[in-house]
C-alpha cells in the first residue's frame, strides 16, 4: 500500500476500525505495528482537521471519531518491550494528540533511558526537541537524564528552578570526566545570558573556577567569561583584572587567546594593566601556540592607537616578530596591521579609519540550543538525529483547510463517547457533555485538577510541614522567630473609581500564616465608598486556577464608608510574581493582583555569629551574590542600618562581635531554604553587600532592593 498507492488513505477506512480495534499489536508482528501506526498516522493527518484550525467557535470543536480510536487504541503499546514501538507511538502523540494528553508518553522515554546506550542516544535527541517546545512535560524527571542531560537542563531553565538546576552544575564541574565538566561550564554560560537576574552569580561562580587545579576547567571558564562580559562590559572590570593576574599560570591556548582579546578589546577600561601583559607576550612571543600570537597581535595594534606613547617600540618589535613566523596567516596578519595603523604616503587614507576598525564595538555572542531547529523533522527519525533531510525521508502532510467528506469513511459515524475519570473538584460535576473535546474545556479541567489536587493535599502538606518544622526544630540550630519590624508599606489592591465604590489596599502583616505554614498571610482593607450597600464580598476565579490561596469568608454585606479588615493565605513559592484572582460582589468582578516585594517572602531566623558563619561557609560559589555599595550619611550606625534592611526584609538580627560587620538570617516561607544577609562597612562609607542562598534569583532582587535602601537617606 504504502509504495503502490500511498495517498490513497480513503481505500483503508472500510478496515480503519478493525485494525485499532482488534489487530493493533496484537495479532500482528512487531514491523507490521510500525508500518501501521506510520500508515494511521498519516491517514489521520490527511483526513482530521487540525484542532486550532477550528477557530469559529471552540466549543463547537468536537474531536474525530476515528482521531479518538487511533490515539486510544495506541496508548497501550506504550508498555511495549520494543523501544521502535514505544518511539513510534510517542511520535504519534507528539504530532496528533492535544496538549494534555502528550504528557502520558514522557513516563514511557524516562523508561527507555534505562536500555542501551544507542536507545538512549535516540531518546535523549527526542527528550531535548520536545523541552524546546513544551518544557512542562519533561521538568518533572529532571534525576533521570545523564549523557546529554546538560543540554535539557538549560533548556528547562528558568527564574523558578535556575537555583536547582545551578546547584546540580555546581556537582558536574567536579566531575572526572573532563568533557563533561566543560561541557558544564557552557551551559553555565548560557544560563546567565538567557536568564538576567542569574548573570552576576554564574559570572561570580566561574571567577572562581579560575583558581581550578584542572587546565581544562580554567580554560573553558576563561572561555566562557569572555562570552558573558561582551554583553555588559561596563560592569566588569575588575573580573578582567583578575584573569590578567592569572595570566602568567594560564597554559591552555584558547584561554591565553581569550584574555588578550578582553585586553585589547576593553584596553582603555585596564590602562595600566594591558600594556604590561603586552610587555609578558613580547618575551615569549616565538614559543606561543598560533591563536596565541594573532591575539597578541591584535592587542599590540589597539595599544598602539589608545596608547602609543608607552606601546609604541613594543608593538614594532612585536609586528617584527611576526613578520618572519613560520605560519603564513601570522606574516598575513601582521603585514595588514602594519599597513593599517602605521601612518606613511600610502596608505594616509587607510590610516585615518585604523581605530574605528579595531575598536568598533563587537555584537555579543548569542548562545542557543543545538537542537533549535530539530523540530522541524519527525521525532525518532534519522533526519532529526543528524539534523540534516537524509534519503528517503518523508515529510508529514498538512492538515486539512477544509473537513472531508464522511461519506469516504463507509462507516455509522460514531457519536463522541464521554471518557470517565476520576471526579475531581466541584467544577467537574457541572460540565456538559456537549464540550467535552472543546479547547477551553481540556484547559479548565487541567486547571481544575491541579488546583482541586492542591486542595486536597494542603492538609497532608500541612502537617508535613509542620512535623518537618518541629523536626529541625529540634536537631537544627536554626530557629524561626517572631518578627523584628511592623508592616512597612500598604499598596493598593483595588481603586474606587474602578471598584464602582469598593476600595481594597492591602499589606503583608509578616506573621506567620495560620492557615499553611508555606503561604503569606496578607491583609486586605475593604472599604465601601459608594452611597449604597454591597453584598457578598468574596474572592472568585484565580489565575492560574493551580494558585494556592486560602481565601476570607464570605463578607455578607458592607455599609457605606464602613471599613473591614480580612485575612488570607497566598503560595507565592518563593516567586515574586503576582497572584491574580478576581475580587467579586454580589453585582460584580474585579480583576486584581498582589505583587510580593522579595523581600516578604521570609520570614526571620535566629542564630549565633558562630552557627551564620558555618551556613554561610555551606552556601558559596553560585549559591553567594555580593555587590559593593556607597551607603548614604544617615546610615553608618547600627541602628540604622538594621532599620534600612528590616524595612525591606523580614529577616532577623544577627547578634555580632565586630562593629563593622552586620548579619541577618532568615529562610523563605515555602521552602525554607536559609537567606544569609552579611554587611561589611569599610572606610568611605563603602561597604560589601553579600547574600548566601541557594535561591539565586531572589538573592539577586534582595541585593538590588537593600542596595537601593541602603543608599539612601
Amino acid at each position: 500500500f504504502k509504495d503502490i498507492i500511498p495517498k490513497m488513505y480513503k481505500l483503508k477506512c472500510k478496515s480503519y476500525e478493525p485494525f485499532c480495534s482488534h489487530n493493533l499489536g496484537i495479532s500482528i508482528a512487531t514491523f507490521e505495528v510500525l508500518c501501521l501506526m506510520r500508515t494511521m498516522r498519516r491517514r489521520s493527518m490527511t483526513l482530521t482537521l487540525r484542532r486550532k484550525k477550528a477557530r469559529l467557535r471552540p466549543s463547537l470543536y468536537i474531536m474525530d471519531p476515528d482521531h479518538r480510536l487511533l490515539l486510544r487504541n495506541t496508548k497501550p503499546l506504550l508498555q511495549s518491550r520494543n523501544t521502535a514501538v514505544v518511539m513510534s507511538v510517542a511520535q504519534l502523540y507528539w504530532h496528533l494528540a492535544p496538549k494534555h494528553e502528550v504528557s502520558i508518553v514522557t513516563k514511557s522515554l524516562v523508561r527507555l533511558l534505562r536500555s542501551h546506550r544507542e536507545v538512549q542516544y535516540i531518546v535523549l535527541q527526542n527528550i531535548a526537541t520536545m523541552s524546546i517546545q513544551r518544557k512542562n512535560l519533561i521538568d518533572l524527571y529532571l534525576s533521570f537524564y545523564h549523557n546529554q542531560l546538560l543540554e535539557i537542563l538549560t533548556n528547562l531553565a528558568n527564574e523558578a528552578n535556575i537555583s536547582t538546576i545551578l546547584r546540580e552544575f555546581q556537582t558536574y564541574v567536579k566531575s572526572q570526566d573532563k568533557a563533561f565538566a566543560a561541557a558544564t561550564i557552557q551551559a553555565i554560560g548560557r544560563c546567565a545570558t538567557n536568564i538576567s537576574e542569574v548573570t552576576d552569580t554564574c559570572l561570580n561562580g566561574l571567577v572562581l573556577l579560575l583558581s581550578n587545579r584542572d587546565e581544562t576547567v580554567v580554560a573553558e571558564s576563561v572561555v566562557v567569561i569572555k562570552k558573558l562580559l561582551q554583553t555588559q562590559p561596563t560592569q566588569h572590570s575588575e573580573i578582567i583584572k583578575h584573569m590578567a593576574k592569572l595570566f602568567d599560570n594560564i597554559t591552555v591556548p584558547m584561554a591565553r587567546a581569550s584574555i588578550l582579546w578582553l585586553m585589547g578589546e576593553y584596553c582603555e577600561r585596564v590602562p595600566k594593566i594591558a600594556p604590561d601583559v603586552l610587555r609578558k607576550m613580547a618575551k615569549t612571543f616565538t614559543i606561543e601556540e598560533d591563536i596565541v600570537k594573532l591575539q597578541t597581535v591584535n592587542l599590540a595594534a589597539k595599544l598602539y592607537l589608545t596608547n602609543s606613547k608607552q606601546t609604541k617600540l613594543l608593538t614594532q618589535y612585536i609586528l617584527n616578530l611576526g613578520k618572519y613566523d613560520q605560519n603564513y596567516d601570522i606574516r598575513d596578519r601582521t603585514r595588514f596591521i602594519r599597513q593599517l595603523i602605521v601612518p606613511s604616503e600610502k596608505n594616509g587614507a587607510l590610516n585615518k579609519y585604523a581605530r574605528r576598525i579595531l575598536l568598533a564595538p563587537k555584537p555579543a555572542p548569542v548562545l542557543e540550543s543545538a537542537f533549535k531547529d530539530r523540530d522541524r523533522y519527525q521525532l525518532g527519525t534519522l533526519s532529526h538525529s543528524l539534523n540534516i533531510k537524509a534519503t528517503g525521508y518523508q515529510e508529514l502532510s498538512d492538515w486539512p483547510a477544509v473537513a472531508p467528506d464522511q461519506s469516504v469513511r463507509n462507516v455509522e459515524v460514531i457519536e463522541p463517547v464521554k471518557e470517565w475519570a476520576p471526579l475531581v473538584g466541584k467544577a467537574k460535576q457541572t460540565k456538559s457533555d456537549d464540550k467535552f473535546y472543546s479547547d477551553d474545556e481540556d484547559e479548565k479541567e487541567e486547571e481544575g485538577s491541579d488546583s482541586s489536587g492542591s486542595e486536597d493535599s494542603s492538609s497532608s502538606s500541612s502537617s508535613s510541614s509542620s512535623s518537618e518544622g518541629l523536626f529541625l526544630s529540634l536537631c537544627s540550630k536554626v530557629y524561626v522567630t517572631t518578627p523584628s519590624f511592623g508592616p512597612v508599606k500598604t499598596y493598593e489592591l483595588l481603586h474606587h473609581m474602578t471598584g464602582k465604590g469598593l476600595s481594597a489596599k492591602y499589606h503583608f502583616p509578616r506573621q506567620p500564616c495560620l492557615y499553611q505554614p508555606s503561604m503569606v498571610a496578607v491583609q486586605v482593607i475593604l472599604t465601601n465608598g459608594s452611597d449604597h450597600s454591597l453584598e457578598e464580598i468574596h474572592i472568585g476565579d484565580r489565575n492560574p486556577a493551580s494558585l494556592n490561596i486560602h481565601c476570607f469568608n464570605t463578607i455578607e454585606r458592607l455599609e457605606p464608608e464602613a471599613s473591614v479588615t480580612v485575612s488570607m493565605g497566598i503560595d507565592f513559592s518563593d516567586s515574586t510574581q503576582a497572584a491574580n484572582f478576581q475580587l467579586c460582589t454580589k453585582e460584580d468582578q474585579f480583576n486584581v493582583s498582589i505583587q510580593p516585594a522579595v523581600g516578604e517572602l521570609l520570614m526571620p531566623s535566629s542564630m549565633t555569629e558562630q552557627d551564620f558563619c558555618k551556613e554561610q561557609g555551606k552556601l558559596l560559589g553560585m549559591n553567594e551574590t555580593s555587590g559593593t555599595i556607597t551607603m548614604a550619611t544617615a546610615n553608618a550606625s547600627s541602628q540604622a542600618i538594621s532599620k534600612q534592611v528590616l524595612s525591606v526584609a523580614n529577616v532577623g538580627v544577627v547578634s555580632s562581635s565586630q562593629n563593622n560587620f552586620h548579619r541577618f538570617a532568615g529562610q523563605t516561607v515555602s521552602s525554607g531554604a536559609l537567606v544569609l544577609v552579611s554587611l561589611e562597612v569599610k572606610e568611605s562609607s563603602s561597604a560589601l553587600l553579600t547574600i548566601n542562598t541557594e535561591k539565586s534569583v531572589m538573592a539577586s532582587m534582595l541585593l538590588r532592593d537593600l542596595k537601593q535602601a541602603l543608599a539612601q537617606a
